[in-house]
């Protein structure tokens, strides 16, 4: 199985920390070269250090901030081309849909859907010319069935798995893959962040809380974020030119559907 990625550059967005982090590291295993790209410069230089290899290197930047974004990565990457694209961003606060406001619905919109659009487009010409791409984006599960409670979230994410599947026939001819990772209940701050909220609202002990959320898992316990990272680096490998246009839970069996 041909998983060696040396040659090839990786942008691997949100990489600050969590999954992001997760999957440069996978990359950099493989013999890739990485721009991180995240909004907390401290935190990018400890992931950078920690990377195996050289040449790694980092972009600072808000992906809520659109314009900011793309002339920072239009200055670091002039004369130079990217393979593999890593669309990641921590997900919209979570709540009901009908108390949702339209801010809530299109600050997570530009966030999750238009800044993915618009680094595609930056990078698609390079990747058509080398007839080789990888665009990988981490999704959630809720693009197969609604989370309870994240109604934003669900809606938005929704968006970004159709964008995925409608790209990937698009770009398909050039050599290049489009597939989303749709992780489940992963050890992050992120599900740190549902713990405690859904202690808080229940009156429950935070470890509780966690233990109800884990025995719903056919597996048991959480995922952890290297088994994440590792499917978007297969995902990005040689070894994964015909698969494309997929979404594939990362969810210890919790997704009830095929």
């Amino acid at each position: 199985m041909d998983l060696n990625l040396s040659g090839k550059t990786a942008l691997v967005c949100g990489a600050s920390q969590g999954i992001g982090a997760g999957c440069a590291r996978e990359l950099a295993d493989l013999g890739c070269q990485i721009i991180l790209l995240a909004r907390t410069e401290s935190k990018l230089k400890d992931v950078c250090s920690g990377l195996k290899g050289s040449g790694h290197r980092y972009v600072v930047a808000d992906q809520g901030d659109q314009e900011a974004l793309l002339k920072a990565l239009s200055t670091a990457l002039e004369g130079h081309t990217v393979d593999i694209l890593i669309n990641n961003s921590g997900g919209p606060p979570g709540g009901p849909i009908t108390e949702a406001s339209d801010e809530e619905f299109l600050q997570a919109f530009q966030r999750h859907l238009i800044v993915n659009a618009n680094l595609v487009k930056m990078l698609l010409p390079g990747m058509r010319e080398k007839r080789f791409g990888r665009i990988v984006n981490i999704i959630s599960t809720s693009v197969k069935i609604p989370l309870a409670g994240l109604g934003v979230s669900n809606t938005i994410r929704g968006a970004v798995a159709s964008w995925s599947k409608t790209l990937a026939n698009e770009v398909a001819q050039y050599g290049i893959t489009v597939n989303s990772v749709l992780p489940g209940a992963t050890k992050t701050s992120r599900l740190d962040q549902i713990i405690d909220s859904k202690a808080s609202k229940s009156g429950q002990q935070r470890e509780a809380v966690a233990e109800t959320m884990a025995a719903a898992i056919p597996a048991g316990r959480f995922g952890n974020v290297e088994e994440i990272a590792s499917v978007a680096a297969f995902l990005s490998s040689p070894a994964a030119s015909y698969v494309t246009g997929t979404a594939i839970p990362v969810d210890g069996g919790r997704t009830g559907a095929i």
